[in-house]
């Protein structure tokens, strides 16, 4: 593969990951108020600790696409049995996170179809589900074609985007501490609802709202899965991940803590969906609104991308290592894993019927909990058996730091995990936990098939080989 991007390009297609908290606004601070900032801070250090992790193994492992590649290679071992159990453990960590990435076309091109089916008034009376599969089909299809020689492209298509969504985001965040629309009672005299307890039940809840937050503000590990394609990885994958993370504290953060502080508990649970054009009215007037429309429409054109290539790569990587069929790894003449591009499209227009973006992203916070628990336990495994190299050849995370990310794995995988499951049944009923189990357990044929498939592979050649020697 060759070597072609800088890790300014590699932020830019990165750059979605600050604007994933769109969503969340709402539904955290309907669950814990003023304390939503708190959970924000807190997820976002957990982001700099399992990224500095994945930073190093990134650099240790140049060759392989982020968590579902490194991951992979780590559990591959030595071993030739390939029904062996550490190789799926491996291939089903990329499968969650394919999971994770994946749905994030869906939930935005939901909330697209939302803004424009109320923003607009020539579409008021055409049902949002149309609107929202309409935007899919002509976002996806470009976002395809933007990228069909490479993620060249789509780098460029990224700054475009990033100027037009992060810099309005922070400069209407920005403008409320300075206008007197921000007032601190907003969150200190409303920091948890009245009948929160620091019960078990409640602790669980808050672990799944933790998971939530992470496949959020954690996310920005996806500048390292272009690794293979980085001009110099040990220097460019630390850099980018380091500034994607610090523009995560501005959004995560910031734009929660105005919101609440700006527009108070009540108004943001009235709309959950669009809380930043409330914030924009009140701290800019009507020519705020104007600015957040288009801010808004450009961030989840921008996000969209970035989980199109993130879970595209991820299920290339899959392919190549032999845990899921090669035909869902097949590449166009640039090395573009297009085939993976349009299942995962095609399977994003389907998700889009379900309707609610907060069901879909408490089903993927499945998949990503488990891909992070994995990753970071591949991190510690890694830090005994990986090829040794010196110090000055790759980027190297602090002394002890293995003992930080077991930590943070054993957050995710159980506690994550088990919080999330209790989130997606409380609120969503058993139809969202058991599309992210269903979803999650599917693996299981796929891989199987694929060691079929690789076995007569091996038997073909190998008849082939016996052909020509007679």
């Amino acid at each position: 593969m060759e070597r072609t991007l800088d890790w300014k390009q590699g932020l830019a297609i990165a750059l979605g990951v600050p604007l994933l908290i769109l969503p969340s606004i709402g539904y955290f601070t309907s669950y814990v108020w003023g304390f939503s900032i708190i959970i924000w801070i807190l997820s976002i250090t957990q982001g700099f600790i399992q990224n500095f992790a994945y930073g190093e193994l990134a650099s240790r492992y140049p060759e392989a696409s982020g968590l579902p590649g490194f991951v992979q290679v780590i559990f591959k071992g030595n071993t030739d049995n390939e029904y062996c159990a550490s190789k799926f453990i491996g291939g089903f960590s990329a499968w969650g996170y394919w999971f994770a990435w994946n749905p994030v076309l869906a939930i935005y091109s939901i909330l697209i179809g939302t803004y424009l089916h109320g923003l607009i008034p020539a579409f008021n009376n055409v049902p949002v589900y149309f609107l929202s599969l309409a935007s899919g089909i002509v976002i996806f299809g470009f976002l395809i074609l933007i990228n069909w020689k490479g993620v060249a492209g789509g780098a460029k298509l990224g700054y475009i985007l990033a100027v037009f969504s992060i810099t309005p985001l922070m400069f209407i965040s920005i403008s409320t501490f300075f206008t007197g629309s921000f007032h601190v009672g907003n969150i200190t005299n409303y920091m948890l609802p009245l009948d929160w307890q620091w019960d078990s039940a409640h602790i669980i809840i808050l672990l799944g709202l933790m998971a939530m937050a992470q496949w959020s503000a954690c996310a920005w590990e996806t500048a390292a899965i272009y690794a293979p394609e980085y001009k110099n990885p040990k220097k460019d994958i630390p850099k980018a991940l380091f500034v994607c993370g610090i523009f995560c504290i501005f959004t995560f953060v910031v734009v929660q803590m105005a919101c609440v502080g700006t527009l108070g508990v009540e108004a943001i649970i009235a709309e959950p969906y669009s809380p930043m054009l409330g914030l924009a009215q009140i701290s800019l007037g009507d020519i705020g609104v104007l600015i957040a429309i288009p801010m808004l429409l450009a961030s989840m054109v921008l996000i969209i991308q970035t989980g199109l290539l993130g879970s595209s790569k991820a299920m290339q990587s899959m392919a190549q290592e032999g845990n899921l069929p090669q035909i869902l790894g097949k590449s166009n003449i640039h090395n573009v894993p297009i085939v993976a591009m349009i299942i995962i499209s095609l399977f994003n227009l389907v998700l889009i019927g379900l309707g609610n973006p907060s069901t879909i992203l408490a089903a993927s916070a499945l998949g990503y909990s488990v891909a992070n628990g994995i990753s970071l336990f591949a991190y510690f495994k890694a830090s005994k058996t990986a090829p040794q190299v010196k110090d000055d050849e790759y980027f190297k995370a602090p002394k002890g730091w293995k003992y930080l990310a077991l930590a943070c794995g054993i957050l995710n995988i159980p506690l994550y995990f088990i919080g999330i499951t209790m989130i997606n049944i409380l609120d969503f009923g058993l139809q969202s936990a058991l599309i992210g189990l269903i979803v999650l357990l599917l693996y299981v044929p796929l891989w199987y098939y694929s060691k079929c498939e690789a076995r007569d592979r091996r038997i073909m050649d190998h008849q082939k080989n016996l052909g020509g020697s007679n």
